[in-house]
């Protein structure tokens, strides 16, 4: 009887468990060789609201201050806001780091950096993300945000020719 008994607490026990089993962060990285140098690359994306003049998505940008973070407010061309808030910047490694506040997208958890390095005569553009998906398939976020890189990284390139 208490074999019957301890089985019938078992169950309950790891069904408990199993709900708190950490999702893995999921990833997204994208590049992009530039026949331009790195500084004017830099010039470029290195303005933390200057995805507005640059991304194909994006319609405008407004910088805004909480709590001494810098946060950006971008207004997607279709309709949308996403902010985002800037976590860290290195001007002279011409690299910044930005997790997203809130938004439409099928993402929680998200923290992507964007970096320029010299590469040849040119420079290499890298844009990676860490995340988890939020109400969609581990795939369709994935894909969200490698097509957010995709189409950015393509607008970069054309850019700064």
């Amino acid at each position: 009887m208490s074999r019957m008994l301890s089985r019938t607490l078992a169950l309950p026990a790891l069904a408990l468990l199993a709900g708190t089993v950490p999702v893995l962060a999921l990833d997204a990285a994208k590049t992009i060789d530039v026949a331009a140098p790195p500084a004017k690359v830099w010039a470029t994306i290195g303005d933390f609201c200057g995805i507005g003049q640059w991304h194909p998505a994006i319609e405008k940008c407004v910088l805004s201050q909480d709590g001494g973070k810098t946060l950006r407010t971008l207004s997607l061309k279709g309709g949308g806001t996403i902010v985002e808030s800037q976590t860290s910047r290195d001007d002279k490694a011409m690299s910044y780091t930005y997790a997203i506040v809130s938004g439409p997208l099928p993402v929680s958890d998200y923290s992507s950096t964007l970096s320029v390095a010299p590469k040849g005569s040119g420079s290499t553009v890298n844009w990676t993300g860490s995340f988890k998906a939020k109400g969609a398939p581990d795939a369709v976020a994935v894909d969200a945000i490698s097509g957010i890189y995709d189409s950015g990284l393509k607008a970069i390139a054309d850019k700064s020719k």
